[in-house]
C-alpha cells in the first residue's frame, strides 16, 4: 500500500535584522535547512510547523503564513510525499545551540549562497522569499 507523508518547513526571519534560523541537519536531508519535519496522526500541518520549530530552534512561533507546497511522486512505490512552505517574522523565546538534528543558529539570506545547503534547498528559496503561494512538483 502506498504511503503519505505529510511534512513542513518554517522560514523564521528576524523582523529587525533580516536575519533567518537555520539547521545544519546531521541525520537526515543532510546540510543547512530551516527547520521542519514530520506532522504526528491527529495534528493539523500548521500545528506540526509550530511545534517542530519549538523542538528544533527553542523558538515559539506566531502568525504563519503559507507560502508553497512540494509534492513529490514516487513512480515505482506510489508513496506520496507534501512538504508545506510557511514562513513568519513572529516568534518568542530564545534560540538554543543545537539540537540531535545538528547545530541552530541565525544567519543572513545573503549568506546561504555560500553555505553547504540541503539537497534541493537552493530551489526551495524562491517560494519562501516570493510574494505568492507557489507549487512545486
Amino acid at each position: 500500500m502506498p504511503k503519505l507523508q505529510l511534512t513542513n518547513m518554517v522560514m523564521v526571519q528576524d523582523p529587525a535584522t533580516g536575519n533567518v534560523v537555520v539547521e545544519r541537519r546531521v541525520k537526515s536531508y543532510c546540510g543547512i535547512a530551516f527547520p521542519g519535519g514530520h506532522a504526528e496522526p491527529g495534528e493539523s500541518l500548521y500545528d506540526s510547523a509550530i511545534r517542530e520549530v519549538k523542538e528544533e530552534t527553542g523558538l515559539t512561533v506566531s502568525n504563519l503564513t503559507p507560502c508553497g507546497m512540494i509534492y513529490w511522486f514516487n513512480n515505482k512505490t506510489e508513496d506520496k510525499y507534501f512538504t508545506y512552505f510557511y514562513k513568519t517574522q513572529e516568534f518568542t523565546g530564545s534560540l538554543i545551540d543545537a539540537t540531535e538534528e545538528g547545530p541552530v543558529f541565525w544567519t543572513s539570506l545573503e549568506s546561504l549562497d555560500g553555505m553547504q545547503l540541503a539537497p534541493n534547498f537552493r530551489e526551495y528559496l524562491p517560494v519562501f522569499l516570493g510574494d505568492r503561494y507557489t507549487e512545486i512538483y
